[in-house]
């Protein structure tokens, strides 16, 4: 292609913003075929973010996070599996190569905030990271609805979120820390009224992440408010396929948003 046709990265997501940046829209072209050079998801104008060489950056979380990360870590093929975490390893891999950043993925998969916490020093504070990214929480919602308890006992859930962001801290008081809402959308595995126990519950504990974000000084992803704009563009299955766990372009959507946040 000559390169006076190639398309910009400035004229491919060219666009306006919608439901405070999450997204963005351009005009749809005329006649059945829509305009896939303005049409799209909001992501590629970012600025990089300030890491100092070498920095280390750990992923924490449940299966959102995990999606099949290589417990063998000398397999340089699949060691950070294929879920947001990939996708911001590969874009900082490409935008900023003198960097040398290290990526960690530590996610597993069906974990709650209590076995973070049991897992924490030898999968977090033993890697010495000096970025923290954490999304969790939708695995304590859904034991609780499923066990008959009920509901997630969220004093406890704060207290087991706090002792592993003390520990962080307390490790490395530079510690750049990252937090994700935890997030879920309607569809059919919920059942008739049981969306919305899930979502009444992943509220409360999105406005828990909320208070420790300003309480640690994190950055904060507002992870739902995200993929509920999402579904103005498309239906929710378009995103999250079951509810909880995203497709690729949802993955795509967490980290985009991650790497606005972090500029």
């Amino acid at each position: 292609m000559p390169e006076s046709n190639m398309p910009t990265r400035r004229v491919f997501i060219k666009a306006t913003a919608v439901a405070g940046g999450a997204l963005s829209f351009g005009t749809a072209a005329s006649g059945d075929q829509p305009d896939q050079v303005s049409v799209g998801v909001a992501g590629y104008q970012y600025r990089l973010p300030n890491l100092k060489k070498g920095s280390r950056l750990l992923f924490q979380g449940d299966s959102i996070t995990d999606m099949k990360w290589g417990r063998n870590q000398s397999d340089r093929n699949h060691y950070l599996g294929h879920s947001y975490v990939y996708l911001i390893a590969s874009r900082l891999g490409v935008d900023m190569p003198a960097a040398k950043l290290e990526f960690f993925n530590r996610g597993n998969s069906g974990n709650t905030v209590s076995q973070l916490r049991e897992r924490w020093q030898t999968d977090a504070i033993e890697l010495q990271p000096d970025v923290l990214s954490i999304l969790i929480g939708v695995n304590d919602v859904g034991r609780a609805i499923r066990s008959g308890q009920g509901q997630v006992p969220l004093e406890e859930w704060e207290q087991d979120y706090r002792a592993i962001l003390d520990a962080s801290r307390s490790a490395n008081a530079d510690l750049r820390i990252v937090l994700l809402d935890p997030f879920v959308l309607p569809a059919k595995r919920f059942g008739d009224g049981n969306y919305a126990k899930w979502r009444t519950q992943v509220d409360q504990l999105r406005e828990i992440v909320g208070v420790l974000a300003k309480d640690y000084e994190a950055v904060h992803i507002h992870t739902q408010q995200i993929f509920d704009d999402a579904t103005k563009v498309a239906a929710p299955e378009h995103w999250i396929w079951d509810g909880v766990h995203p497709l690729p372009q949802g993955h795509e959507l967490i980290a985009r948003n991650w790497l606005e946040k972090m500029s």
